[in-house]
């Protein structure tokens, strides 16, 4: 994994409570176990019309969000079934980050033990402020992990919590195998005292 310190990016916002991870990427995508491919069907149901041209009124579709890294939602993000290729579709999309307000408990656990994308849980007021901002014009935030900060464009500061285990696996770039293999020596010596 890639290691997470801070982040500045452009934001795409959905605002749209309880989006599950068959709208984040629908399962008849689902085929393959690699991470990588799966960004072209990130909300495919949503983000292309009938004739797989891009849907103008959808807000990914909208040329402020073209380059987005971090996306804002609304309550309930990733709720549903338990889905990897959820986050790897939207890492594979170009996102680094998502703020909601609240998460589906597997969608969290997976974007951040397993993938390296940071997921922060944000107060509502502050999300539904951040989505008026990107219906009118571009917004822009700078995530910084270790200060559990985030600062947007106009001066506005918000805090964020997160388990130190999660935070401290993504700002050294490490997966639940990745942490494991630190202790690969322990686990060898360990081994051989039992043989």
């Amino acid at each position: 994994m890639e290691k997470f310190t801070t982040h500045v990016g452009t934001v795409a916002a959905l605002p749209y409570v309880n989006i599950d991870t068959d709208q984040i990427i629908p399962k008849q995508f689902l085929k393959r176990v690699e991470r990588t491919g799966f960004g072209q069907f990130l909300f495919y149901n949503w983000r292309l019309l009938e004739n797989d041209q891009p849907d103008p009124e959808f807000p990914l579709n909208y040329e402020r969000a073209k380059d987005a890294t971090i996306l804002v939602a609304d309550e309930n993000f990733g709720c549903g079934s338990s889905r990897e290729h959820a986050a790897w579709a939207l890492q594979d999309y170009g996102f680094k980050v998502v703020i909601a307000p609240s998460f589906g408990d597997i969608f969290f656990t997976t974007t951040v033990s397993k993938n390296g994308l940071l997921p922060v849980r944000m107060p509502l007021e502050v999300v539904r402020n951040w989505e008026e901002r990107f219906e009118e014009g571009t917004l822009q935030l700078r995530v910084n992990l270790e200060e559990q900060v985030i600062e947007d464009d106009q001066g506005g500061i918000h805090t964020f919590d997160i388990d130190e285990y999660w935070k401290n696996m993504l700002i050294h770039g490490l997966d639940e195998i990745g942490l494991t293999l630190q202790y690969s020596d322990h686990i060898a010596k360990y081994e051989r005292a039992t043989q």
